[in-house]
């Protein structure tokens, strides 16, 4: 029988020319994964909220690194979940992947979920990042288990082209991820698209206590002098590397380790 394992092989083989530059940077790679959802008599949500689990503490005998799991919350085109699954290099997440191949306990329960009748979801798409430099690894944000979840926004910035992209992350590099630390965000990963659609583009996911705090976080963001120097600097002006953005607010499903 053929199972499926978190990420495709085929994924791992358009990415490998990356992997002596990633592995050399030691900067996180970061699979995330899109699951299309439909409301219906199935009821994918809950079935996959059920494996999700199963797979979140599979991943983590693997040796991945965090993992994290959110239902659209305010989003276009939802319902759909999303997946973040970090890895220290792309030749961790070969090795986690092998080890998901021979864990029979996730196994089994792969073979369950696949073995459901009707849809478990419409479809699945992934992309790989590469973490940024000036924030090399996912950084959950603080929990001692008693507080609330906190509320999640991913935004996905396209550019024009590969080097406006590289303005736009050095700009981040230099000091957007410290002025978004200064106005009480707090950042999970920055990570540049090394796989995936509507390229090129980075992505990135900050959290809030709340959506008060959200706005009060992105008001504090615009106000600060250094945000305010860095946007007027020639060449970095959004008109000059951002073409379209993307953002969600998600929340945390109770099994994330992110949340």
């Amino acid at each position: 029988m053929t199972r499926r394992v978190f990420l495709p092989s085929a994924a791992l083989a358009v990415a490998a020319g990356n992997a002596v530059a990633a592995d050399a940077a030691k900067n996180a790679i970061l699979e995330l994964r899109r699951i299309q959802l439909r409301n219906g008599p199935d009821n994918q949500r809950q079935r996959n909220n059920d494996f999700l689990k199963q797979q979140v503490a599979a991943l983590q005998r693997a040796g991945a690194g965090p993992t994290g799991v959110f239902s659209s919350n305010i989003a276009p085109d939802g319902p759909f979940l999303l997946m973040l699954a970090s890895y220290a290099s792309l030749s961790a997440m070969e090795q986690v992947t092998a080890k998901l191949a021979a864990d029979s306990e996730y196994q089994k329960a792969l073979d369950v979920y696949n073995a459901l009748p009707g849809l478990n979801y419409e479809r699945m798409e992934s992309s790989l990042l590469r973490a940024f430099d000036g924030h090399p690894s996912v950084v959950p944000p603080p929990n001692d288990g008693k507080r609330a979840a906190r509320l999640f926004e991913l935004r996905q910035y396209e550019s024009n082209n590969t080097g406006t992209l590289k303005r736009k992350i050095k700009m981040f590099n230099d000091g957007e991820i410290a002025v978004f630390q200064r106005a009480g965000g707090q950042p999970v990963f920055f990570g540049e698209t090394i796989v995936g659609a509507r390229q090129p583009n980075l992505t990135y996911m900050l959290s809030y206590e709340d959506l008060a705090n959200h706005d009060k976080v992105w008001k504090a963001f615009g106000a600060d002098p250094e945000w305010q120097k860095l946007r007027a600097t020639p060449g970095l002006s959004d008109g000059e590397t951002v073409s379209n953005i993307t953002n969600y607010l998600v929340s945390p499903l109770p099994f994330s380790q992110i949340r």
